[in-house]
């Protein structure tokens, strides 16, 4: 997998992807990033990527001649690419999204959006918006690594137990269930003791259960739109 960001802050991204499974990936040649300066696409003295929107307002606005410049430069005419804007006006990323973005590309492109956002005109360049959440970032940089870090868990090889993202939390809708190590105790707190009695049968289903039991104390929410989506199939 290959990811392009393109950012005006590319000194961000140093050594981001050096740490981790991510890490041991990136040096095992699975996963390749490119880190683009936006500036660098421009025709100005200065590299101005900015401007004052028409209208008025507050802030600066990123200009259009720049973004698409650097799209076109980044993207690989041999590869299967998805151009992604980060922006708190786009589709949240989900679990189900970073699997679908690992298994149907072989290039992500990403811009980091900053100030006041980007000429509305590069929407129709870009594939689809993203965002994080519903909240605001200074910037998309961090934004981005994290779409880098959950598609890159997809990929076969990144994560030592391949079946592992398929087993963490959101995986089937649900939080995942608690975990113990040792010592069976400490500080007069115990492990439950099924996970110790050795039965796997009795210890799947008592991970079944705590994956609704936590998902219905912390993230309700789920199971509600878990609910909906059977309904629509039934």
């Amino acid at each position: 997998m290959r990811f392009d960001i393109v950012t005006i802050f590319p000194s961000m991204f140093d050594r981001v992807f050096d740490h981790g499974v991510v890490g041991k990936a990136h040096q095992a040649k699975l996963l390749h990033f490119r880190i683009h300066n936006l500036r660098d696409y421009t025709q100005t003295k200065h590299q101005i990527v900015d401007d004052a929107p028409f209208g008025g307002g507050g802030g600066l606005i990123f200009k259009i001649e720049p973004l698409v410049k650097a799209l076109r430069a980044t993207k690989d005419p041999n590869l299967k690419s998805r151009s992604i804007l980060m922006s708190p006006r786009g589709r949240v990323l989900t679990h189900e999204i970073a699997q679908q973005l690992s298994s149907c590309y072989e290039q992500i492109i990403l811009f980091c959006g900053r100030y006041e956002g980007v000429d509305e005109r590069f929407k129709d360049y870009i594939d689809e918006e993203l965002s994080m959440g519903d909240f605001i970032l200074s910037g998309g940089e961090i934004a981005a690594m994290a779409v880098c870090d959950a598609i890159s868990r997809f990929i076969p090889g990144v994560v030592g137990q391949e079946e592992a993202p398929y087993q963490d939390s959101f995986s089937d809708g649900l939080l995942e269930y608690p975990t113990y190590t040792r010592p069976a105790v400490f500080d007069g707190k115990t492990v439950p003791s099924v996970l110790l009695s050795g039965n796997h049968g009795e210890i799947q289903a008592w991970r079944k259960t705590q994956k609704l039991n936590t998902t219905l104390q912390r993230r309700p929410d789920l199971l509600k739109k878990i609910k909906n989506q059977n309904y629509e199939t039934s």
